[in-house]
């Protein structure tokens, strides 16, 4: 019986086990992919917007070449606070389910070389699954074809290749800078009349550079509305005029939202507007007793409002919550 079974090893669920390790509760960690696999799904020559100061987890220096730290960098430091703090990573195990036991939750953990799910007790369970793997879908016919993706990692494969690039945020516009330097043919689509303003200030000007020298092609306040082997078909929202585009690979980078699923499988209540699951600010707790969400999970849909730099505190309130609690009393005891 663990104290704490926490779902996700991210940044943030590593936070969580730091927290748990210095409280001296049992805790494991557990991710469908490999410890902080959210950054394997980054660009492999991006650089954080945050200092390294502000990503450290545990009080451990995080030590970098340059003023802002590299993904390979951060992959490295997660890996050695996991093990510095000797924290019980399960990686490739899959929380399939969750439910309520006598003695708190039972987890459905599924790992890829077992056929059968292993069963895992605890008192509190702690969700900090992020975001990465849910992708805002576009909903448009042709979506799911091969050469349709959501995620980008680096410009070579694009080579000479027409890109489509859906969206205006940092990752459409690191993407399209990206592929314009390897030599792709880049169209960004986007549905606003503008990049958006979140996007970083030191990218802004090269971005818009290139849009005014023709180097990236854009198409201002317009919606892909279907995706052909071939195309793109798109839709002015200002006459409504359709468009079709030569396209050989397709990245709909729109942003992404967390999967809140397992969540309301053990009947944690969220907003239907803001996507957020009903918790309390100072603890972290869910409205089911001893449920707990940790990062960007407690935002709901809008995934700008929590970072590692700010979620990586929610550890330290869930395990203080935790450790506060009174001991339970065994039946009949």
């Amino acid at each position: 019986m663990l104290d704490v079974a926490v779902i996700g090893a991210g940044p943030c669920g590593l936070a969580v086990g730091v927290a748990a390790k210095r409280a001296h509760l049992t805790c494991s960690l557990f991710d469908k992919g490999p410890v902080v696999s959210s950054l394997m799904r980054y660009p492999l020559y991006m650089t954080f917007f945050s200092t390294p100061d502000k990503l450290e987890v545990g009080g451990v220096p995080f030590v970098t070449a340059a003023e802002k730290p590299s993904r390979r960098e951060a992959l490295t430091y997660y890996r050695k606070v996991a093990e510095y703090f000797e924290l019980d990573v399960r990686q490739y195990h899959e929380v399939q389910g969750v439910r309520r036991s006598r003695e708190g939750f039972e987890l459905a953990a599924r790992h890829p070389g077992k056929t059968e799910p292993e069963t895992v007790s605890a008192r509190n369970v702690v969700y900090a699954t992020g975001y990465f793997e849910s992708p805002n879908p576009l909903g448009v016919p042709g979506e799911d074809l091969p050469h349709v993706s959501h995620f980008f990692t680096e410009a070579h494969p694009y080579w000479q290749q027409r890109v489509i690039v859906v969206g205006g945020g940092n990752s459409a516009v690191e993407a399209a800078l990206e592929l314009h330097r390897v030599g792709a043919r880049v169209t960004l689509v986007h549905f606003l009349g503008e990049f958006d303003r979140g996007v970083k200030p030191w990218i802004l000007p090269d971005a818009t550079n290139r849009v005014k020298d023709g180097s990236i092609a854009v198409r201002w306040c317009s919606r892909v509305v279907e995706i052909r082997r071939s195309e793109v078909v798109i839709r002015s929202e200002m006459d409504a005029r359709l468009e079709a585009l030569p396209a050989d690979f397709v990245l709909a980078l729109t942003g992404y939202r967390a999967d809140l699923t397992l969540l309301r499988m053990i009947g944690v209540e969220v907003d239907e507007t803001t996507g957020v699951p009903r918790h309390d600010r100072a603890t972290m707790e869910t409205n089911v007793a001893g449920v707990y969400v940790a990062g960007v999970l407690a935002s709901g849909l809008d995934a700008n409002k929590i970072f590692i730099e700010n979620g990586r505190a929610h550890g330290g309130l869930i395990c203080g919550h935790i450790q506060a609690k009174p001991p339970r009393v065994a039946p009949g005891g």
